[in-house]
């Protein structure tokens, strides 16, 4: 049963990734004054369904360069990564049920730059390899600040759990205490699924296509559903955190609809930046901001920790 529980819960992800994609069509349509995909069923609602049919019954062409052995499996190893993040939603009954959830979601999200490093370098093209560079120096930077701000919880919680989250919320959300916080990993996590105003991995103005400029077919189906799929688990993860994190409420998953909406509101409003202002804002920026808050619950905690025993040193005195 809980197999099946699993297996339910991929194939609603699946379906929310392409119901998704639809939504960021027809609002970047509204945003650029037209209407987006609209003739395919009723409102274009079955156009998710014509374009899977499209992509995956495309002819996906043999290469005669590069590894192709890694060049066919490292889009299954991105999508497997991205399902496997989705193990974390915080049940009390969960398919794998651990108290180590921040520990296990740091570790799947630096293999995410694995999946992009390799099947650019198997695809042996001057632009993914290009895409591939940027991509793992941009990850692996962002990557940073959201661990930072990652373990500021850990400190104060004492614990990796993710439910600590929803009974720490009951009366007061974190972004009220944390605003400064928030904004920093919504950055992070845009950064980090390269996402516009970051989406350098991609740059079709300059690199046609990024590191997926060789892959058609199932092969891209498989990237794309990757990036849609972390997208939405980072909206999820960042609406726990700091949005109430009560996630028995159709509140709770308004919200994280609204944190996919700013996705594609900062994709319609903003440019991509130069690559060098993006290195800028992260070690100049949001680094120094992020271990501040650091040492200040570090401080914060062993302050918290120290003060039984320093009241007890009055009361004796």
């Amino acid at each position: 049963m809980f197999f099946l529980n699993f297996l339910i819960l991929m194939g609603l992800i699946l379906i929310s990734v392409a119901f998704f994609v639809l939504l960021e069509r027809k609002v970047l349509g509204y945003m650029q004054i037209r209407k987006g995909p609209f003739k395919v069923g009723f409102l274009g609602l079955l156009q998710p369904l014509s374009d899977a049919i499209k992509l995956f019954s495309k002819e996906s062409y043999y290469i005669y360069f590069g590894n192709l052995l890694i060049y066919y499996f490292m889009p299954f190893l991105g999508l497997g990564v991205s399902m496997n993040m989705w193990v974390l939603y915080p049940n009390l009954f969960n398919f794998i049920s651990f108290p180590l959830g921040l520990l296990f979601f740091i570790v799947c999200s630096g293999f995410l730059v694995y999946g992009i490093l390799l099947s650019s370098w198997a695809s042996n093209s001057s632009y993914s390899l290009i895409g591939c560079l940027r991509s793992v120096a941009q990850g692996i930077s962002y990557e940073v600040c959201m661990f930072l701000i990652m373990f500021n919880f850990i400190f104060f919680f004492s614990s990796f759990n993710l439910t600590k989250f929803f009974f720490s919320q009951q009366m007061n959300w974190f972004i009220l205490m944390g605003y400064p916080m928030f904004l920093i990993l919504y950055a992070c996590m845009l950064a980090e699924t390269n996402r516009s105003p970051f989406d350098f991995s991609e740059g079709e103005s300059e690199l046609v296509s990024g590191f997926n400029t060789e892959y058609s077919s199932f092969n891209f189906s498989f990237i794309f559903l990757s990036e849609y799929t972390n997208m939405i688990f980072m909206s999820f993860l960042l609406s726990l955190m700091f949005l109430g994190g009560d996630y028995f409420s159709l509140f709770f998953f308004l919200k994280v609809m609204s944190v996919n909406f700013g996705f594609i509101w900062i994709r319609g409003s903003f440019p991509r930046l130069r690559y060098d202002k993006l290195m800028m804002i992260c070690w100049k920026i949001y680094l120094p901001v992020t271990l501040n808050f650091f040492f200040i619950f570090l401080n914060l905690m062993i302050f918290i920790y120290l003060a039984p025993f320093n009241l007890v040193k009055l009361m004796k005195n």
